[in-house]
């Protein structure tokens, strides 16, 4: 959590200086406390302890010079040594002309007499990591045992760890032998460390501190991890990823104490010294990655550095366990290496954050310099610079630092929470009153409206259309539906305020759930629902509040038919000894039991389904809830997924079943609606005659579409539909305007609806004008992004909608008329070579046969009133009318090139439907000069018409030149250059904004061109 605290890097390194001084008198505090006092060292494979004085509590070091035998095993008729080593020490230290694979260590040990120091005359000794394996012989007696040594690699065995061996001495004088051996790396055989001589409890005692201290820390850091994967998987939805990474820390922190050190971890499994050294690199590796994605994550850092460790790691780590073993060392330098490098990008890192005012920052900044500390320490114990027992300070340092962090985080967490309770709280006390008073404010208004609207329709002077009634009539219910939510609204505020008084009485049940069933009539129309209303009229009278009891009733009617799109909605009701129980239940889509958990708080919508935006503002079942309440009642809720819910409530009954009853009816009557010409979509037929703009709506909701009509039904030809599906299947049955899509619909939203429909037709062959009921900027853009020419927001203004619907219809209609033109222009640009060509053709037949002259005259006259005709500007034209300008189309160039062209006409008698105008003959045209006439012999034109189930199908084939698939799609393209076929692309145009698809073309170089068409027969 940021704060504006910032520190300069001078106290930073001032809190870093102190805190090292610290750790540092600790660590000497340590070494001082466990330092082995001066005591002999050996001299020539010999060292003189007969003046020492044990202990039961201390132990001392048996270094010095050794007598050593490189290759020989020898456990007894030792010959005098020549040559003599240092312990602790390694074999890449001596000076030796031949590789060493194994050896005899031997010490001769001089104690005190039994009698004087040693009664019992027990002693012990401590190993760690004989390299890599070894046999301790005291006066030629094996008393323990590493690995299996031997002269042979195929028996030798390694491994490492902490070993002790207890022995008596009867004498004053022990011959300790130690045999080494190495084939793993014979450079780093040998006795890297100390070997520690003393009392048995004093070696008893040493072994346990140490072994305690690692088990320790072990423990805590597992805990920790624990503790922090538990707080994870409880707080999922609060908590982040940081606790993973922490609790992985530990794990491999934890890992780290007992693969190194004293290596516990063979005491329980094993491992032979390959394998030892491999974990150890692999708990250093893991512990270091694991900080880094901490850092990372709980800093939201990107720093490129940080994946480049990443990798590094990785790939450090597989090598591990890839690369021969005599290289592993080489791998485990580069760990280290990558560790440090880790630290000190850390160091960076953090201190950066701390100086940009992130005080918390510093738990991490200590946790770091604690770990680099100790690898420094480390490094010095593994050198042989100092000799203590196992350290754990630095550890639980690290770890109560990183805790620390977390904590201090989480604490800053809850305190910003508890602050942002409270103003949520304020937030939510301005926010009912804002509701209640917006709801008064608006309440006068809109009943001014409801009243003037009543008022005109109840005028019997006026004369009204039937259309303008129902118009009023619908004004009325919206202005209603309007009150019910403004209701709502003040509902809540006074439930809050404990503003609401019952006035209960007798109520027939049967005639109140009659009346609210009428009154949600409206809503069902276009819905496959049935009410079934199981509630006899004689059922006992309930004793409740009849407004209440109605809006009650009301919300659960109104939730079961908005989920419930065909089945039955059943109201049955039972009673036993002061309760009566109705249940309302509908065969919907039904919820989860999360969704039923709380479907009864203020607020909440069902999102049973991703698809559906269902309005309301989720207060209908609170409020419910709390008037069942009120009652004496209760109220409750069973569901299941795609099966239906049943909703329940208890109401009291009335204790004289004799008291007159106010008839329901009379109430309900201000309710009271016609229901029967709201939206009448079965008997809808658009007149494809019209010269009016033809629109298609699509809407869920019959109430908008029923406003929809309303408004523009009087200057526009509206076709409503509810559902995406429906739009779809009528774009193939004739031309649209304008399309106006609501966008949240269920199963098919109007973005998808949108880009289906741009698959087919351009944002100029067919505008679409979306309806929205959010206005943001990322809702805008979804909609252009999909498609659309335009939006209006819901509720709909009239004059905007109207204003927007005549833009797009006229823009349309320009387009539509720009095509007309085009086509009729195209038509009428005849060619001049053309015209003299045909014109001499005619005056050659004027010398050599005058009665093909006249012929070719009369057909060159109706090609040129064909071609100029007025009707060329129409959607359609008979299809006779354009077969008549392809005949003399092909006339005049058969009688101007004879034998090479020749005509193949294969329609049908009697045909009688309508085409676009200048369809044939332009793609004709097309083949002849571009085809058939390419060709130096000529070829042959076919012009096809096949009548098929839905549609007729029209076919231009010649086996001309032919053209590549890329010439293809050109002339299809939307903008060609005039080269490559204006008039096809027109022609293909025109063709897929009445029918939704254009022209079709096959073709192949040398062997022709096929160009298909079809004509719908609705159309």
């Amino acid at each position: 959590m940021l704060t504006n605290n910032k520190i300069s890097y001078k106290k930073i390194f001032l809190l870093i200086s102190i805190f090292l001084l610290v750790l540092t008198t600790f660590r000497i505090g340590w070494i001082f406390y466990h330092k082995t006092p001066d005591h002999p060292h050996a001299e020539k494979g010999v060292i003189d302890l007969r003046e020492w004085n044990f202990t039961d509590s201390q132990t001392i070091t048996l270094n010095g010079e050794w007598e050593f035998y490189p290759n020989q095993f020898i456990h007894s008729n030792f010959v005098p040594a020549d040559n003599y080593t240092i312990v602790p020490g390694l074999w890449n230290s001596m000076d030796e002309d031949k590789e060493i694979n194994y050896g005899t260590y031997r010490l001769k040990i001089l104690l005190p007499t039994v009698d004087s120091i040693n009664e019992q005359g027990n002693y012990g000794l401590i190993f760690k990591d004989l390299e890599s394996a070894a046999s301790v012989y005291v006066n030629g007696q094996l008393v323990t045992e590493s690995g299996l040594p031997s002269d042979t690699i195929s028996h030798y065995e390694s491994k490492l760890g902490i070993y002790k061996a207890f022995f008596h001495a009867d004498s004053d004088e022990i011959e300790l032998v130690i045999e080494v051996a190495n084939y793993e790396n014979t450079f780093a055989g040998g006795i890297p460390n100390p070997v520690k001589f003393g009392l048995g409890d004093a070696v008893e005692k040493n072994l346990f501190f140490a072994h305690s201290a690692q088990l320790m820390v072990v423990l805590i850091l597992l805990v920790h991890s624990a503790y922090a994967f538990g707080l994870y998987i409880m707080g999922r939805n609060v908590f982040h990823k940081e606790l993973v990474y922490f609790g992985f820390l530990l794990i491999f922190a934890a890992f780290s104490v007992i693969v190194d050190d004293d290596k516990l971890i063979l005491n329980w499994f094993p491992i032979n010294a390959e394998w030892s050294l491999k974990l150890i690199y692999l708990s250093f590796a893991g512990t270091v990655y694991f900080i880094l994605k901490f850092i990372k994550y709980v800093f939201n850092l990107a720093q490129a550095f940080f994946n480049v460790l990443f990798v590094t790691y990785v790939l450090l780590t597989l090598a591990l366990f890839i690369i021969p073993s005599s290289y592993m060392m080489f791998v485990g330098y580069g760990i280290m290496l990558t560790n440090v490098i880790s630290y000190t990008f850390i160091f960076i890192i953090v201190l950066q954050i701390i100086k940009k005012g992130d005080s918390d920052a510093i738990f991490i900044l200590i946790a770091n310099v604690v770990n680099l500390y100790n690898v420094l320490w480390g490094l010095a114990l593994n050198m042989g610079l100092i000799d203590i027992p196992y350290y754990p300070v630095d550890y639980l340092i690290a770890i109560m630092a990183f805790a620390g962090f977390l904590f201090k985080r989480q604490t800053s967490v809850m305190q910003l929470n508890v602050k942002q309770s409270r103003e949520l709280k304020r937030a939510d006390k301005a926010k009912d009153e804002f509701l209640a008073n917006t709801s008064h404010e608006l309440r006068n208004p809109l009943h001014g409206v409801i009243n003037i609207a009543q008022t005109i329709l109840n005028n019997k002077s006026n004369s009204l259309s039937v259309d303008d009634q129902n118009s009023l009539k619908l004004l009325v219910r919206v202005g209603q539906h309007m009150s019910f939510t403004l209701n709502d609204l003040l509902d809540l505020s006074r439930l809050k305020d404990n503003k609401i008084h019952l006035r209960n009485q007798p109520i027939n049940l049967h005639s109140v759930v009659s009346g609210v069933i009428d009154m949600i009539r409206f809503m069902m129309e276009n819905k496959k629902l049935k009410v079934i209303l199981k509630i006899p009229k004689s059922f006992p009278s309930v004793y409740a509040d009849q407004h209440r009891l109605i809006q009650i009733l009301f919300n659960l009617l109104h939730n079961a038919v908005k989920y419930t799109n065909e089945g039955n909605i059943t109201i049955d009701a039972t009673y036993r000894e002061k309760f009566a129980k109705i249940t309302v239940t509908d065969t919907g889509i039904g919820m989860s039991e999360q969704v039923q958990e709380s479907i009864f708080k203020p607020y909440q919508q069902e999102e049973k389904n991703p698809t559906v935006f269902e309005g309301g503002l989720g207060l209908g079942l609170y409020i419910c809830k709390q008037l069942v309440e009120l009652h004496g009642g209760e109220i409750s809720v069973k569901s299941s997924m795609g099966k239906g819910s049943t909703f329940s409530f208890t109401i009291p009954l009335a204790k004289e079943t004799s008291t007159k009853i106010e008839s329901i009816q009379e109430v309900a009557a201000s309710y009271e609606m016609d229901h029967d010409k709201l939206v009448d979509l079965s008997e809808q037929k658009p007149e494809l005659t019209s010269k009016k703009a033809r629109i298609l709506a699509v809407d869920d909701d019959p109430v908008n579409l029923k406003i929809l009509r309303s408004i523009l039904s009087r200057e526009y030809e509206i076709l409503t539909v509810l559902n995406g599906d429906e739009v779809l299947k009528m774009l193939v049955k004739g031309e649209w305007d304008l399309v106006i899509a609501d966008v949240m619909m269920p199963n098919m939203s109007g973005y998808e609806l949108t880009q289906k429909i741009r698959e087919q037709f351009t944002i100029s062959e067919l505008p679409i004008l979306l309806l929205t009921a959010r206005s943001q900027q990322e809702d805008i853009y979804t909609g252009f992004l999909s498609g659309a020419n335009d939006y209006v927001t819901k509720p709909m203004d009239a004059l905007e909608l109207q204003a927007r619907v005549k833009a797009l219809t006229e823009f349309k209609q320009s387009v539509k008329e720009q095509l007309r033109m085009e086509a009729a222009w195209l038509q009428a640009q005849i060619q001049p070579h053309f015209l003299f060509n045909t014109l001499n053709t005619i005056a050659s037949l004027g010398v050599i046969d005058t009665s093909r002259m006249f012929k070719l005259l009369e057909e060159f006259g109706n090609y040129l009133r064909r071609s100029f005709d007025v009707h060329n500007t129409d959607s359609l034209i008979p299809i006779e009318n354009e077969l008549d300008l392809t005949r003399s189309y092909l006339y005049i160039e058969k009688q101007r090139f004879e034998n090479r062209l020749k005509i193949t006409w294969d329609i049908p008698d009697k045909l009688n439907f309508k085409i676009p105008p200048l369809s044939i003959q332009p793609i004709v045209e097309n083949s002849v000069e571009h085809g058939v006439l390419k060709r130096i012999e000529g070829g042959r034109i076919c012009i096809r018409i096949t009548y098929h189930e839905k549609s007729y199908k029209i076919a231009i084939i010649d086996d001309g030149e032919g053209m590549e698939q890329q010439k293809i799609s050109q002339i299809l393209n939307e903008h060609p250059t005039k080269v490559l076929g204006v008039g096809l692309s027109n022609t293909h145009r025109r063709l897929k904004k009445l029918y939704g698809k254009g022209l079709a073309i096959e073709s192949n170089i040398d062997e022709g061109t096929k160009v298909t068409f079809e004509i719908p027969i609705e159309a």
